[in-house]
């Protein structure tokens, strides 16, 4: 059985770690070239893709 100021300590060194995971992965994937992307850019979505997404939504006749 472990006291409270040894469960705090162990609290304290895990977060500790996981912190330091968490920097190292965000350095990893910060020096990762990533695709240049452009807003302007027109995107083609495929006809059978469209209408699938029109038959979720239910569409109400103009009153």
């Amino acid at each position: 059985m472990t006291t409270r100021y040894e469960r705090m300590k162990m609290q304290r060194r895990m977060q500790r770690r996981i912190q330091l995971v968490v920097e190292e992965r965000r350095m990893a994937f910060a020096d990762r070239k990533r695709p240049a992307f452009d807003p302007e850019t027109t995107v083609e979505i495929p006809p059978a893709k469209v209408a699938r997404a029109i038959g979720r939504v239910a569409v109400r006749p103009a009153l």
